[in-house]
């Protein structure tokens, strides 16, 4: 059974929550999924000053520092989670609210988080701690997924499951946020059941056959434009 937060608990208390058993790697098909779209439009990493936005446990941290940044910050609001991302540069902050100035980076990665903050507000940090030619590659819940009625949920450490609450927001509102933020979209990606999705696992038969087509995951690469 699933249990429904309560409404004094917040995304962040979720997470503390699901810290102690969250994987410091792709743990599920659906993240796998993602990961391979995410690798697939990689920004020019090598010898670049990146940050992983939301990075939890270090999952895209760990990647950033295997394609050759020259500098990798992950930042996370959750302590939880950063406190297994022990051999990592971390820092604890909002990722709508960074501690670094203007331009300090020219790559930023951000996997399924957007959905937790408010998108318009996190697209102009994002850009302001972008450089000139800074680029953002991030993933998030497509909102058809949302609106089918699936969620995102977990299992604590007694095997309690949860889920988290989790922003819908549509293709136009990504695509106004960024715009707001003078940043231009250059990939969009919409990962579907039975096409990037289609690795068996316990009850995918039913479950392709019931979802089959359904968009699953947005990925977007964006760059930013000039003031």
């Amino acid at each position: 059974m699933t249990a429904a937060a309560p409404a004094s608990m917040c995304t962040l208390e979720l997470y503390e929550r699901w810290a102690p058993t969250y994987s410091p790697t792709a743990h599920n098909p659906l993240m796998r999924m993602e990961q391979r779209a995410m690798l697939q439009a990689w920004p020019e990493v090598r010898d670049r000053r990146a940050i992983d936005l939301a990075c939890g446990t270090g999952r895209y941290t760990h990647l950033l520092k295997q394609s050759g940044a020259s500098q990798v910050i992950g930042v996370d609001y959750c302590s939880g989670m950063l406190s297994r991302a022990c051999d990592l540069a971390r820092v604890q902050a909002d990722i709508v609210q960074l501690p670094f100035v203007g331009g300090a980076f020219d790559v930023a990665i951000c996997g399924l988080a957007v959905g937790h903050v408010g998108l318009t507000l996190w697209a102009r940090e994002v850009a302001r701690v972008l450089c000139a030619t800074g680029v953002i590659l991030y993933s998030d819940f497509h909102p058809e997924a949302a609106r089918a009625g699936l969620t995102r949920s977990f299992r604590d450490e007694q095997d309690r499951e949860w889920t988290l609450p989790h922003h819908r927001y549509e293709l136009a509102q990504h695509a106004a946020a960024l715009t707001a933020a003078r940043l231009e979209p250059d990939l969009v990606r919409e990962l579907q059941v039975g096409r990037e999705l289609n690795e068996p696992f316990d009850g995918s038969e039913r479950f392709y056959r019931e979802w089959d087509g359904l968009p699953l995951v947005l990925i977007v690469r964006a760059r930013k434009q000039p003031a």
